[in-house]
């Protein structure tokens, strides 16, 4: 086998490794907090340590897993109090982002899209879509501020958090149902944003975020707020 060949061999069997744990984590075979053992997951799929260790750094770089120098790679976990501060910031980032946005009047058919497909997953109940239609609305919402800064500083706080909703929406069951009510509320950040009303965009992000947090962690947990 040539070079390149045994390279595209490589490269493929890492991703397809890094897809079977990313599998094993939506799922909740491995649940947060929980030591990613490669010796244990590679004779599980029967390939080298060392496509495990590549495989997981793509997981680190999506946000499923944690990595700290000389120890195991763990899968990502937000405790309830981490979700309630880190939609603080994402108020405070994306609120800026929307009145930014507002000031530069970029094209907003890319934010647009991704409501429309937002919409299109929870009438199917398609819950994965509808994620990923999410996360894409406020990648694009923070690039559309221009400003590399807050983007950069965006993806390091959007890519972890939504690994991490990914993984407990999947495991309690929610239903795509459930974000039929916030859809209203992506859409009307275009309005104000289309409009030139960056002050009250930024406001209305601030909000919206705040709302969010005080739900989406008994949303997860399939709790009342009475269970708390």
């Amino acid at each position: 086998m040539s070079t390149t060949a045994n390279h595209q061999a490589e490269t493929l069997l890492k991703h397809d490794v890094a897809d079977r744990l990313r599998t094993a984590i939506v799922n909740g075979v491995l649940r947060p907090r929980e030591r990613i053992v490669e010796g244990k997951w590679a004779a599980e799929f029967g390939v080298a340590q060392g496509s495990i260790r590549e495989a997981i750094n793509i997981l680190a770089m999506e946000g499923f897993v944690t990595k700290q120098s000389g120890r195991s790679a763990k899968v990502s976990h937000f405790s309830e109090q981490d979700v309630a501060q880190l939609y603080q910031l994402r108020g405070a980032i994306e609120g800026l982002a929307a009145r930014l946005a507002a000031t530069r009047r970029p094209d907003l058919s890319p934010l647009q899209f991704a409501v429309d497909g937002m919409r299109t997953a929870a009438a199917a109940g398609h819950r994965e879509a509808l994620l990923d239609c999410d996360l894409q609305f406020h990648l694009v919402l923070c690039e559309l501020s221009g400003n590399s800064f807050l983007l950069e500083q965006s993806r390091r706080i959007l890519l972890p958090f939504f690994a991490f909703v990914r993984m407990r929406v999947t495991s309690s069951g929610q239903e795509a149902a459930v974000w039929s009510k916030d859809l209203e509320a992506h859409q009307r950040i275009i309005d104000l944003i289309r409009e030139g009303e960056g002050e009250i965009a930024d406001e209305y992000v601030r909000r919206a975020m705040e709302r969010f947090s005080k739900t989406a962690y008994d949303n997860w947990e399939r709790r009342s707020p009475s269970d708390r």
